[in-house]
């Protein structure tokens, strides 16, 4: 029984595609999520304090990637960290919502990872949500986080 060569050739590149599938996913998904710098988060200082950018609200509910640094966690157990636009050797903690500076985000880890140090740069990656919001374990309050995140130093 001889083998069709044709047929042999179409299921050879049928495989090579197959196997290149999960490498494309990636890039899709790198490709996906948008990028969000900190000086895009806000529209300036309104009547209220700080306003979101139209930016920030279009991509609410939408992976993004920011790159910042790893604010020192509370515990090193815990689940979040704060992004922060520069290196802060303490963390940014508020007390209310109303203090919320404009250069942090808190970000809700999908899984535990390994905190990095305070000035190692670092890309956190994903979903952005905004607006008042208590977490109801810690009871910190934010503005500004990132859901089902994970991170990379850069």
């Amino acid at each position: 029984m001889s083998k069709n060569p044709i047929a042999t050739i179409n299921r050879r590149n049928f495989l090579a595609a197959v196997a290149t599938l999960p490498v494309m996913g990636v890039a899709m998904r790198a490709s996906a999520s948008e990028k969000l710098g900190f000086d895009q988060l806000y529209k300036s200082f309104g009547p209220l304090g700080l306003e979101f950018s139209d930016k920030v609200k279009q991509l609410s509910g939408k992976e993004i990637v920011i790159n910042g640094f790893m604010a020192p966690p509370l515990k090193a157990e815990a689940a979040f960290f704060v992004l922060t636009e520069i290196p802060m050797s303490l963390c940014p903690f508020c007390s209310s919502d109303a203090d919320w500076p404009d250069n942090i985000m808190v970000v809700y880890l999908a899984s535990k990872q390994t905190f990095v140090q305070y000035n190692a740069p670092i890309m956190a990656r994903g979903v952005l949500e905004y607006g008042s919001w208590t977490d109801p374990e810690t009871g910190f309050i934010s503005q500004l986080r990132l859901r089902d995140a994970s991170f990379r130093t850069v």
